[in-house]
């Protein structure tokens, strides 16, 4: 791609994509307009349902392909490959002795009194692990040198296992990692077309698990992230697209294709990412300190806390987790992440009954294929969106704009035989039921994720996007003790719109080992210096001349703890007595999140990072209008009440019909082509100036 464009800049229009489990959405937005398009996803080939979803936006804009400035781009590739285990054959090269350490792990279960435990298997099997005599100090000295003649020995046995990808985990690599450089020199030399992937350069910082763990993610997923960014790009290409194509990465921020086949790890959970950053952008604008982040799309629901406009970051996480979601039993992988938690709640989660006749819902989801019974396309589980059509909340004809009409009665036959009949409950209840199950479960995801971040949800406002958010956000609120819902403009498509809004960033994390009690600050300011030049190094190169940002941050523990809450740095050159400081900054955090200060114990700087980014996007669109100001709906909708437990008939309003300072009371629903809103008794609904709905109890 030539004529590299700033994402911020408003020449031409700017696109993005979002490839979920279920949908792909495409948003455009060009002089002050938006244009957006809903489509399933098409898994056997994610790029052809994308470019579908592009054509529609260009034509509804009646534009062409160079009349776009910038493509950014979203996609569950990555997650999903892990998951399936749909990855490259992978091998790893890694210290002689340390063979076993992906499987070793924590050394802990994740469920203490569970007798059939099952532990999330490697990525490399062990055959294809093979150790490598060489080793390095936690200081960066060698203490046995790479032993080359027996790694070109070994480089034959990769050789003959056709292996597509390698990832190389020495130990201690992050304090050096000369043996690691060495080792992938003559491994490129000895197997070309392979690829490769340093621990040291995807994750440079002490935990040789996760260090390894994230390292064998990387090489897993990158031949399948490169093919596919390599496919995109060239047919983007021909036809006609002469724009920049930028990925969303899970940490927030925007990156480039090469930097993407890199480090393809960093594109895992990058349509939530998306969802986050249009969160935090409204909790700006609308003044709102304490927000909860509520996506729910078609295969799973993400909750974030956003505080202060900023959403909460991370630098771990896990992946394809074996045992309900359940924190422990996944992949740990070590990146810049937004922090949220993810279930398996979306429109597609799969409702059914376990061993004692309980209404379980997820995290088994029926995707785009075959997808719910309703869609039509040979699905018959029951989900939770044959469920809200069964209830009245979705109009089978509109659904998705009209493109996708549902079926009804093959929705309340599936609720009928996975849930109603086995219980004896007619089709109405039993959906109702099913409602009720996916509702607690995000609600209760929430309360844990609250409790483990020290947030308290009743102080929250809650910003709903997603296909699905809207029709559960009301009744998830009044669960959480939450009095006010916002719904955005065009809440369907929130995680693209929120792409729109991303800064191009990168982020440097350095593992220095330091104490408050004896800090060494001349050593802490060469690092930042060091880290500093390398993000720049990234994002220069695209930011034509705009001002750069800069936020730097520490994590730091008390001596023998071993988990570390990420504290904030100045930013200005270190000083002795910004050890003082930063403790002081740490133990108030640690209060916070534990309600409690640990005295007379030294506290641990631990790992250093720097995130260089040119700031984030406002958008500024044509103010919402409405076509008249009515405050009352002459349409009516049948819909099931569970209070009642009567069919009754209730207002239905259409979004493009509401007019800011609009107001109206529940039961209602409001309805747009991607979309549907549900208003429960005792809520009502006003519009503001912008066309945010908001939802108050």
């Amino acid at each position: 791609m030539s004529n590299p464009v700033l994402p911020g800049r408003r020449q031409h229009a700017r696109l993005a994509a979002d490839i979920g489990g279920t949908f792909t959405d495409v948003v455009l937005e060009h002089g002050g307009r938006r244009h957006s398009y809903k489509l399933l996803t098409t898994p056997r080939a994610p790029e052809a349902g994308l470019l579908e979803g592009i054509a529609q936006v260009l034509a509804a804009a009646a534009l062409g392909p160079g009349d776009v400035g910038v493509i950014i781009h979203g996609t569950t590739l990555a997650t999903n490959a892990l998951i399936e285990r749909k990855g490259a054959k992978t091998a790893l090269l890694t210290t002689a002795g340390f063979r076993d350490v992906l499987e070793m792990g924590y050394e802990k279960r994740y469920e203490h009194y569970d007798l059939d435990l099952e532990l999330p298997a490697p990525l490399v099997p062990r055959e294809l692990r093979f150790p490598v005599p060489e080793r390095m100090t936690a200081k960066g000295e060698v203490r046995t040198p790479l032993d080359e003649n027996f790694l070109l020995q070994t480089l034959k046995k990769i050789k003959e296992s056709s292996i597509e990808s390698v990832a190389i985990g020495f130990l201690h690599s992050y304090a050096n990692d000369s043996h690691e450089r060495r080792a992938g020199e003559l491994l490129a030399r000895a197997l070309p077309g392979v690829a490769v992937t340093l621990s040291s350069a995807v994750c440079p910082e002490i935990r040789e698990y996760e260090r390894f763990s994230t390292a064998c993610a990387n090489a897993y997923v990158q031949p399948l992230i490169a093919s596919y960014l390599e496919r995109l790009a060239a047919e983007l290409k021909r036809r006609g697209f002469g724009c920049p194509l930028y990925l969303m990465t899970s940490g927030g921020g925007l990156t480039t294709l090469e930097t993407a086949r890199r480090f393809p790890v960093r594109l895992v959970e990058s349509g939530p990412a998306g969802g986050a950053i249009l969160a935090a952008g409204l909790a700006r604008e609308n003044g709102l300190d304490e927000v909860l982040s509520f996506d729910m799309g078609g295969t799973t629901a993400k909750i974030c806390f956003i505080g202060q406009g900023r959403p909460e970051q991370s630098r771990k996480m896990e992946v394809a987790r074996v045992w309900r979601n359940l924190k422990g039993s996944g992949l740990p992988v070590r990146i810049p992440v937004i922090e949220m938690v993810e279930i398996g709640a979306g429109g597609g989660s799969i409702a059914r009954l376990d061993e004692l006749q309980r209404i379980q819902v997820g995290p088994a989801s029926a995707g785009a294929e075959p997808g719910p019974a309703c869609y039509g396309r040979g699905g018959t589980e029951a989900t939770v969106t044959d469920a809200n059509v069964v209830l009245g909340r979705i109009d089978p004809i509109t659904f998705a704009g009209g493109t996708l009409q549902l079926d009804f009665q093959k929705a309340k036959n599936a609720i009928l035989a996975r849930i109603g009949a086995p219980l004896g409950m007619d089709a109405s209840w039993a959906a109702a039921s099913v409602g009720e199950i996916v509702e607690e479960n995000m609600a209760s995801a929430a309360r844990v994720h609250a409790v483990e971040r020290g947030r308290s949800p009743e102080r929250c406002t809650m910003i709903a996007f997603g296909g699905g958010a809207p029709l559960h956000a009301a009744r998830l609120a009044a669960k959480l003790g939450m009095r006010k819902v916002l719904v955005p403009v065009d809440a369907s498509v929130g995680s693209a719109v929120g792409f729109l809004r991303a800064p191009v960033a990168f982020e440097v994390v350095r593992s220095l080992q330091l104490r408050d009690d004896s800090f060494d600050f001349s050593q802490v300011n060469l690092l930042l210096k060091k880290m500093q030049n390398e993000a720049t190094a990234i994002v220069a190169a695209d930011a034509l001349g705009t001002k750069l940002k800069t936020h730097r941050g520490v994590e730091m523990r008390y001596l023998g703890q071993g988990h570390e809450i990420s504290v904030p740095l100045p930013a200005r050159a270190i000083t002795a007595q910004d050890a003082a400081k930063l403790r002081a900054d740490y133990e108030a955090r640690y209060e916070a999140q534990f309600g409690l200060r640990i005295a007379d114990v030294p506290v641990e700087f631990l790992a250093w990072s720097v995130n260089v980014s040119t700031g984030s996007v406002n958008l500024k669109l044509a103010k919402f209008s409405g076509k008249n100001t009515r405050t009352t709906s002459k349409e009516k909708r049948t819909v099931f009440d569970p209070v009642s437990g009567k069919r009754q008939a209730i207002a239905s309003y259409r979004r493009k019909d509401l007019a800011p300072g609009m107001r109206f009371a529940g039961p209602a629903l409001v309805v747009e082509p991607q979309t549907t809103t549900l208003v429960p008794r005792g809520w009502r609904c006003s519009v503001a100036a912008a066309g945010h709905m908001i939802l108050e109890r």
